[in-house]
């Protein structure tokens, strides 16, 4: 079998490597797309049932092409993003190849380029482009020992209530995923404790607009960096049930038992930080700086938008809150099951290159790594907040697909008699 060559080899099927090769495609660059499983693999086999985008469709999606036959401010299901990312694949006649892993990439020694080994066979590339995304390796922190009678799974496992042990569940995590599921299995009948950890908490719509607007009309969408401290820090918000403000007193008050984030697991004793309530405190009080500002847009812009006091009104604070568990017997609460909603870690080890800190961490400047051809793609934060939303990275590939187009055209000067 004969080596193939391209110029720029994209590894992932997503929505980063789709929208890559939208933009190379513009630019006439020859690429490839490769992509392990199916387009948007993980849309497809590493979410629960009922999942629906976070996002209305009108916003989280890119600009060529709109969710045909969606309510604009409705919330598709998990098979309808799947089906946009293959219809989207199809318009821009993407060179994509499901089924085909990366094995590794090197750089060539003495040469331009790289080359991947994959399961179809070897590609070389001038270029290099990750785009497998942040969720790739589901992380469940060593807390609870393995020996415990009690199943434990990441997010990434969980479908539905019916297919759970039987018993209480315990959901670690307090963000989108956690959010969610824990609701879905109390208003399933199952008892659920709740295990919320620092959080920011917008609300769903406000004054007749969704949160997603607001964070675009105030141009928060376009921070370059985190505020500081706030690195980790999870965003409860839900398109579920039509999409509703994620609301921690009214999930406490409909029997969810919330706990403070979860320490330690000895002798089959989970014990919890004693943070609960300042975890919420926090929380409102993002919430409520949302409120504030758009407010103050309103204001500012002589908008007719309709006020909205209400929203600023909590309800009664739930007794697990005012006088919070600190610690759970798992077998004595009747605990089957542990849902880690804990996040996901990166893994670049098939991309063997000088691209990466002392941590592993991809080493960028909005995407370009120092190590000249490789590009990253995808990631939180790569060159602002919206960078892991399908919108926010399509403006990081069309950045990328410059810089690309850029350094062919540097690559393909020869000086006067040059061959």
């Amino acid at each position: 079998m004969g080596i193939e060559t391209t110029d720029t080899l994209i590894v992932g099927g997503g929505q980063a490597g789709l929208a890559m090769s939208a933009h190379l495609g513009k630019a006439g660059i020859p690429h490839i797309v490769l992509e392990r499983g199916r387009i948007a693999e993980r849309w497809r086999s590493e979410r629960w049932d009922s999942l629906v985008m976070n996002g209305p469709a009108w916003h989280d999606r890119f600009p060529e092409l709109e969710f045909a036959g969606e309510d604009p401010d409705g919330f598709p299901d998990k098979e309808r993003v799947a089906e946009y990312f293959e219809e989207f694949a199809g318009q821009i006649d993407a060179p994509i190849r499901c089924g085909v892993e990366v094995l590794s990439v090197t750089r060539n020694a003495g040469r331009g380029g790289f080359t991947a080994e994959t399961s179809a066979g070897v590609i070389e590339a001038q270029r290099i482009v990750a785009a497998t995304g942040p969720f790739q390796v589901p992380v469940i922190p060593p807390i609870v020992p393995e020996a415990t009678d009690v199943v434990q799974m990441h997010s990434t496992g969980y479908r539905n209530p019916e297919d759970l042990p039987e018993g209480a569940v315990l959901v670690v995590g307090a963000g989108s995923s956690g959010v969610q599921i824990a609701d879905e299995l109390n208003r399933a009948g199952r008892k659920v404790y709740l295990s919320v950890g620092p959080h920011d908490r917008p609300p769903r719509r406000y004054r007749g607009r969704d949160f997603v607007w607001w964070l675009g009309v105030l141009n928060l969408w376009d921070m370059a960096a985190p505020p500081k401290g706030a690195e980790h820090v999870t965003i409860a918000v839900s398109g579920a049930q039509g999409g509703e403000t994620v609301d921690f007193r009214r999930l406490g008050n409909e029997g969810i038992t919330l706990v403070g984030m979860t320490e330690t697991c000895e002798g089959g004793v989970m014990r919890f930080a004693p943070d609960l309530a300042e975890n919420i405190r926090r929380g409102d009080e993002n919430y409520l700086s949302l409120l504030d500002q758009a407010d103050a847009y309103v204001a500012r812009m002589g908008l007719d938008l309709p006020e909205e006091p209400e929203a600023r009104a909590f309800g009664p604070e739930p007794d697990c809150v005012s006088d919070p568990l600190r610690a759970l017997d798992l077998a004595e609460a009747g605990v089957g099951t542990i849902i880690w909603a804990t996040g996901f870690r990166t893994d670049y080890s098939w991309l063997k290159v000088d691209a990466f800190d002392e941590a592993g961490r991809p080493v960028h400047q909005r995407g370009v790594s120092p190590e000249p051809g490789v590009y990253f793609l995808g990631l939180p934060w790569l060159s602002r907040r919206g960078s892991s939303f399908i919108w926010g990275v399509w403006h990081d590939a069309k950045f990328l697909a410059d810089q690309i187009g850029i350094q062919r055209g540097y690559g393909a000067y020869r000086a006067p008699g040059e061959v």
